[in-house]
Parts: C-alpha cells; sequence; structure tokens
C-alpha cells in the first residue's frame, strides 16, 4: 500500500492494537521543503486594567486570551487545516511578563460545543455526562497559587471565561501555557490549545543577551495530516474504548507551519525550543556541525553556556539555545530532527551591527542540599495491560487519580522525590508549582523491586549533566532507572499535581493530586 495513503508502518508498529485510518493521509516526503515562511507568534498587548483582591486597590494588566476555532494552512501544497487556538492560532500569543509584576489573564472559551477529534467516554474524567468542549488553561513552570494552576477539574464549557492571576515570583525563564481538561488534554493541545509565557528580570536584561526581534520561540510538534488538510489523531481498533498509549505524527511542525524557513541577520539569536507534542521527543542539531550553545532549560538560565551539538527535548521540556550564524553570510544553516531538516534559516549577506553577548558565567544556581530533605519519596511509574499486553492503563505510584492524596508536603520543607520506572517507556514527569533538581539516576533490580518493592542498585549514581544541572520543572525518567529530584515547597498551601506528560498516560490515570499543607 502506498505509504502515503495509511499510517507509517513504523507508527502503526509503535502502537499494538492501533486502527488504520480510514482517510487518506498526507506523506510529508512528498512535500516541498522550506517554502513557507516561519510565523513568529505576536506578543499579545494588554486590554486594559483591573483590580484583585490580592493587591489591594492596584490596578493590573489584564489579558484576554480567547479560545476560538480556525483554519490555517501549515504547508503551501495543503488546504487550510481546522484548528483551535488561543486568539484563533497556533501557537497563541506570546505573553511577555516581568519578575515582580504581577498580570491577569482571562481565558475565554469560545470554542464550538462538539468536539472534532475523537473522546474516549471510558476514560476518568471524559464520561458521557461531561461535556464534549471544556477547557482549563494551565500556564506550565508558573508559580502560582492552587486557585489560579489550572486545576484539571475546574474545566469550563463554552461561552463561560476563568481569570487567573500569575504574580511573577520567578526568575527569567520560558513558560508554556496549554489546555489542561480532565480526560481530553491530549485532544484540546493536539488540536491546537497552546502558546508561550515569558518571564524576563533585570539580572537577565543585563547580560546583552539576544533581545527583541532576535529572541524567538521555536514550538515544536508533530502532527498526521488529512490530504484534505484536516489532522488525523490516531484510534485503537475499539470504536468504545478508542484511547491509544502514545501518538506520534510524521509531520513535525514549528509555530505552525510544516518546513518552514525563516530569514536571519549574520549575528547571534536566542531561540527557545518549546516541545509541546503529545509523545514525541525531539533529537535536534544543526547543519555544517555547529553547535547549540545551550543558556537555559526548564525554569531559566543555567550556570553557564554548554556547547551541545545535539539537544533531545521531551514532551514539555525547553531549551534555550544561541545559534550564531555570523560565519554563514549568504548561505543556509538547518535545524534538524535525527538529521532530517524541519527549518531552514536563510542568512542574509549582512545585517546590523550586533552587540549583543553570551557571558561566561550567566545565574549563579544554589544547589540544594540533599541533607536538608526531610522526606524521600519513592514512587513508581507503572501500568497495567490487558490479555495482549497493550497497555490500559498508566499509573504513578499504583494509584489512580480519585485515590486519596498520599503526598502531602509542607509548606517551606524540602523533599527528594525517587521515580522507579518499571515501564519501557522514559516518562517526562512534571511536578506543578515548584521548581526541582536532579540529583542522580541510577540502575536497579527490576526483579528484586517486583517482588519485594526492594529498591536494590545495579551500577553507579550518574549525576545530571551540565544541561539538566539547572532548574528543571519536567525530569525525563529513564526506564530501568530511579530519577531522583530534590524541591522546595515554598509555595502557597493548597491542591496541586504532579503527571507524566505524555499526554495519553496523562489522561488515563498517570496523573495525581498532591497536597502543600
Amino acid at each position: 500500500m502506498d505509504s502515503s495513503m495509511t499510517m507509517p508502518m513504523t507508527q502503526r508498529m509503535a502502537m499494538p492494537g492501533l486502527a488504520a485510518p480510514n482517510v487518506p493521509l498526507v506523506n510529508p516526503l512528498t512535500l516541498a521543503r522550506f517554502v513557507d515562511a516561519l510565523p513568529v507568534p505576536p506578543i499579545a498587548s494588554p486590554i486594559g486594567k483591573r483590580t484583585h483582591p490580592a493587591y489591594g486597590g492596584q490596578q493590573l494588566p489584564l489579558y484576554r486570551m480567547p479560545m476560538r476555532a480556525f483554519r490555517a494552512k501549515v504547508h503551501r501544497d495543503l488546504p487550510p487545516t481546522p484548528q483551535w487556538g488561543y486568539a484563533g492560532s497556533a501557537p497563541g500569543p506570546t505573553i511577555v511578563t516581568r519578575r515582580g509584576e504581577p498580570v491577569l489573564v482571562e481565558w475565554v472559551n469560545e470554542l464550538p460545543t462538539r468536539h472534532f477529534l475523537p473522546i474516549d467516554h471510558g476514560i476518568h474524567g471524559a464520561e458521557k455526562s461531561k461535556p464534549d468542549v471544556r477547557t482549563v488553561t494551565h500556564v506550565h513552570g508558573a508559580r502560582v497559587s492552587a486557585q489560579n494552576d489550572g486545576w484539571p477539574e475546574d474545566w469550563y464549557v463554552p461561552g463561560k471565561s476563568s481569570t487567573a492571576l500569575y504574580p511573577g515570583n520567578q526568575d527569567a525563564t520560558t513558560l508554556w501555557y496549554h489546555d489542561h481538561a480532565m480526560g481530553i488534554t491530549r485532544l484540546n493541545i493536539y488540536a491546537g490549545l497552546f502558546g508561550s509565557f515569558l518571564v524576563h528580570d533585570d539580572d537577565e536584561r543585563a547580560l546583552g543577551l539576544p533581545s527583541g526581534e532576535f529572541d524567538i520561540p521555536l514550538v515544536l510538534y508533530d502532527r498526521l495530516l488529512a490530504k484534505s488538510g484536516e489532522l488525523y489523531y490516531p484510534v485503537s481498533d475499539d470504536p468504545e474504548a478508542p484511547w491509544v498509549s502514545e501518538c506520534h505524527g510524521d509531520a513535525l511542525l514549528c509555530n505552525g507551519k510544516l518546513y518552514p524557513y525563516l530569514d536571519v541577520e549574520p549575528r547571534r539569536y536566542r531561540f527557545r525550543l518549546i516541545n509541546v507534542a503529545n509523545t514525541s521527543f525531539f533529537n535536534l542539531s544543526l547543519s555544517h556541525g555547529k553547535p547549540f550553545q545551550q543558556i537555559g532549560s526548564d525554569q531559566g538560565l543555567l550556570a553557564a553556556p554548554v556547547d551541545r551539538e545535539a539537544i533531545a527535548l521531551y514532551p514539555a521540556e525547553r531549551a534555550e539555545v544561541i545559534v550564531d550564524f555570523s560565519a554563514y553570510a549568504g548561505q543556509s544553516v538547518q535545524l534538524r530532527h535525527q538529521a532530517d531538516g524541519i527549518v531552514e534559516f536563510r542568512v542574509r549577506g549582512k545585517g546590523r551591527r550586533d552587540t549583543s553577548v553570551v557571558p561566561t558565567t550567566l545565574r549563579p544556581v544554589r544547589r540544594i542540599d540533599p541533607s536538608t530533605a526531610v522526606q524521600d519519596r519513592v514512587l513508581g511509574l507503572g501500568e497495567q495491560d490487558d490479555a495482549g499486553g497493550n497497555p490500559i492503563t498508566m499509573l504513578l505510584d499504583g494509584k489512580m487519580w480519585s485515590d486519596p492524596i498520599s503526598e502531602k508536603p509542607k509548606k517551606g520543607t524540602v523533599e527528594t522525590w525517587t521515580f522507579v520506572n518499571v515501564t519501557g517507556d522514559a516518562h517526562p514527569i512534571h511536578l506543578h508549582l515548584v521548581r526541582f533538581q536532579i540529583l542522580e539516576r541510577r540502575p536497579f533490580d527490576l526483579y528484586a523491586w517486583n517482588a519485594r518493592k526492594e529498591l536494590k542498585f545495579t551500577g553507579p549514581a550518574i549525576p545530571p549533566p551540565a544541561h539538566e544541572a539547572g532548574w528543571k520543572d519536567t525530569v525525563r525518567c529513564d526506564p530501568g532507572m530511579i530519577t531522583r529530584i530534590i524541591a522546595s515547597f515554598d509555595g502557597e498551601p493548597g491542591k496541586y499535581v504532579w503527571h507524566c506528560h505524555y499526554l495519553e498516560h496523562e489522561d488515563n490515570e498517570m496523573m495525581r493530586p498532591y497536597e502543600v499543607v
């Protein structure tokens, strides 16, 4: 069968029991490359000001972000693709804030009342009694109170809205916002409900890094596209239970375009790489053997720049990089995934004088002393399979979402969390509210754990490499390894969540509440 007429064999093999699509799919390899300009999401502007009880009579900037259905071409040679997006685009507008300057955002649901992607009503929170279309926005990595965090069950339907307060009490960093509605997060993000949320501060500004038009978010995600232009979301071969454990596409989009190009000047640029894919990780590199200079990770600047020939970016992870095009005037440089070009940078013959710098030191990263931890929580990452060995439920520490809260860190205390991965997947685990540091990864005896819940190590501890030695909010937990992190729970008391950021896993029980008390 022609590979352009069905799902690629590699994807069907990766997801057992996957139903064949009933629509012809695009084979991206047949499309012309680098014929569409890379869109740069616009900077959102406040619509006015409003007071908030937490700040007395102070007038705070108010942003309004409506979620709307829209159609847009992802490639010159494809029909427009129906999508959902904030302010009618995917990615939505970039919200830019400054440390210590609080803002309000009204997230408005102006979507249709029927979903265009397949809902599995057997998943907790997505029962037939629930409305098809419901949303609640979470700013990933934001330090906020529980009532402003986007609790998955606090969703609202078309015609309703919710206003959240973002105090800005955190270092300069690259955050992103997305839908977090219980049981359908994977569908709403696949539809296009995501965007960038940047925080600046005076210390970062003083470094002299590339800024303004030379500071660009590159939002990466993969999709399956029908020849009609429509998004295709994979389903199982059971119409009553369409959920699948993974969702991989063969069309890799950047800022809403497939194989885009960007005209750049022969100077330094700061790119904020953001992986918003459902399940796929991206192995990114530059052509000509040129390394990235990575200057930041999930929660802000690293202590010093790190030269990297390749960057593996898992779902929800971010990497801030500097790319210097000064030696490539009149040439082109490609951003690649697995050696395949996905974005082409076309370097002009000349440009304006570059006054930016990349200092040898960026920002001190104070390491949290493990001896200050009051508790070490050992938490399993697992799954339940059906008789055929296919996963049907993904679990954190063997518990469902509805089980009583078992993680209750005390406000102001330090804890270590040890994730024990007994599955064959590398799970990206995200904690809301807090930033954390990676302590180590270490191989363990799977038999001893499964038989007696005994954590028996089979090799030495592996400290984080330099690019993971900064502040994180999402951590890759490799199979057959424990991954140990440390965090100070300094935020406001209340209920938050921690979960796998493979969206298919998150939607099917691989998410748990925790409570700061």
